[in-house]
């Protein structure tokens, strides 16, 4: 085909209302923010629209919160949610399937307060809890209540029922696609963040959830100006939801 011939037919396909198809997108979190004031502050630092995920409780998550806020990212509550096994680690104040009603829409709350800016919340652990449909309706209720507050499914186990709890009760999710460091190695790193980009091209968006060690800092710092010219467009995690 001749170069007259293509840049005719791409007028044609204009003219006649058919576009391109739509460029690649990935949302990026970084989670587990609110102890390590350095590591906190340089993932601020990255560069985009990246979203970042605050402990409620910690000693730094407000302060990096209202940082994170006012450089224009989107900051959203790390809500500790009971895991499989998790006494040994569970975070203070952590959600769990014996709370009542009242005590988990207090938790919530007093959780949000201790994180400022918030718009919406994704789970910490939570490999028990989310596969529960009875406690996961009460925290959908809940974060309903509050009003234009979004869930992004962590999905640490494949039996969690938070999505359909969530679509049920009139909150806005998603699920994460890709844990970019399962283990804080270069190489792991590496591998997922080409995984998510795959998946972006194949399925049109993608969302990945990452941590502030040094490899995955490093790796989004040296990757996402690169992004344009690999075709793909990084966006807000609420974009992604919405």
């Amino acid at each position: 085909m001749t170069l007259w011939l293509r840049a005719a037919l791409a007028s044609l396909l204009l003219a006649s209302g058919v576009a391109a198809a739509d460029t690649p997108r990935i949302a990026i979190i970084i989670d587990d923010l609110g102890y390590q004031l350095a590591a906190g502050r340089r993932a601020i630092m990255l560069p985009g629209p990246v979203a970042f995920s605050f402990l409620p409780f910690t000693p730094r998550a407000a302060a990096l919160a209202r940082d994170a806020h006012e450089r224009g990212k989107e900051v959203l509550l790390h809500l500790p949610l009971q895991a499989q096994g998790s006494e040994a680690n569970a975070e203070p104040e952590e959600i769990h399937i014996d709370m009542s009603r009242a005590r988990l829409g207090t938790t919530l709350r007093e959780a949000l307060q201790s994180v400022p800016y918030a718009i919406g919340i994704n789970g910490h652990r939570g490999s028990l809890l989310t596969r529960h449909p009875g406690q996961m309706q009460w925290l959908m209720e809940e974060i309903h209540a509050h009003g234009g507050l979004f869930f992004i499914d962590s999905y640490t186990t494949h039996l969690s029922v938070a999505l359909q709890i969530a679509e049920e009760t009139g909150v806005d999710a998603v699920r994460r696609d890709v844990f970019l460091d399962p283990d804080p190695s270069a190489e792991t790193v590496a591998r997922e963040f080409a995984r998510l980009k795959r998946l972006a091209r194949e399925r049109g968006h993608a969302i990945a959830i990452g941590h502030p060690y040094p490899a995955t800092l490093e790796l989004l710092e040296r990757e996402l100006p690169k992004l344009a010219e690999d075709g793909i467009e990084l966006v807000s995690v609420s974009e992604l939801v919405r």
